[in-house]
Order: structure tokens, then C-alpha cells, then sequence
């Protein structure tokens, strides 16, 4: 498995600011992201959780296994539901996301500068 999923998914750490929003709400604002580049996928941003604002966020019902990172933990706005996901216990080789959340750019606003 760790030769299958090295080859799929690439960890990018870098320093640009990453800000999300929903409307003129600040949900998360870093220049600590992990770009996570995994083949067939866009691009996706792995904020630290520390830098969310978690009282915006509720922990959904929606739980999805990945073979490739683990088991995914759901994060829903009162308004939009599944905006966010984290890998709360990743599988070894994904150790780097762990304590990070993504978000679903077509659910929110997400700017890298």
C-alpha cells in the first residue's frame, strides 16, 4: 500500500496564504497549508485546525473511508452541509495531514495567494 498511495498522492508544505470564507465570514486564515496533491483530484489545501475557527463548523454524519488516507471525518456550516473534511487517525504514510481540515472550494471561498 505505502508504494501505491506515494505514487498517487505528493504533500506540497508551503508559506502562501490560505484564507476561507462563506460570504464575509473568515473561516480559516494560515501560511502553514499542506497542498495535497492526489492524482484524478484537485489540488486540495490541508489547514492546520488550530487556525479554524471550529465554532462555525459542526461535525456531520457523513463518514467516507479512503484507502488511501484513512477514514474521513465531515464538517458541515448551518447552512452547507459537508464543507470540510479531516482524516482524524490517518493511515502511516499520511501522518502530515493529520490535525488539518480541507475545504470544498465549490461549497466556499478559498484563496491561496
Amino acid at each position: 500500500m505505502a508504494d501505491q498511495t506515494a505514487s498517487r498522492i505528493t504533500f506540497h508544505p508551503h508559506n502562501r496564504r490560505v484564507r476561507v470564507h462563506h460570504g464575509d465570514i473568515l473561516i480559516a486564515d494560515t501560511r502553514n497549508a499542506i497542498e495535497l496533491r492526489e492524482h484524478c483530484y484537485p489540488h486540495r489545501q490541508y489547514v492546520p485546525q488550530a487556525v479554524v475557527d471550529m465554532s462555525k463548523l459542526s461535525v456531520s454524519s457523513t463518514m467516507t473511508p479512503c484507502p488511501f488516507k484513512g477514514d474521513t471525518t465531515y464538517y458541515s456550516l448551518s447552512d452547507i452541509a459537508d464543507v470540510a473534511w479531516s482524516y482524524e487517525r490517518p493511515i502511516d504514510e499520511m501522518q502530515a495531514i493529520a490535525g488539518r481540515l480541507a475545504f470544498d472550494a465549490s461549497k466556499v471561498t478559498e484563496q491561496v495567494e
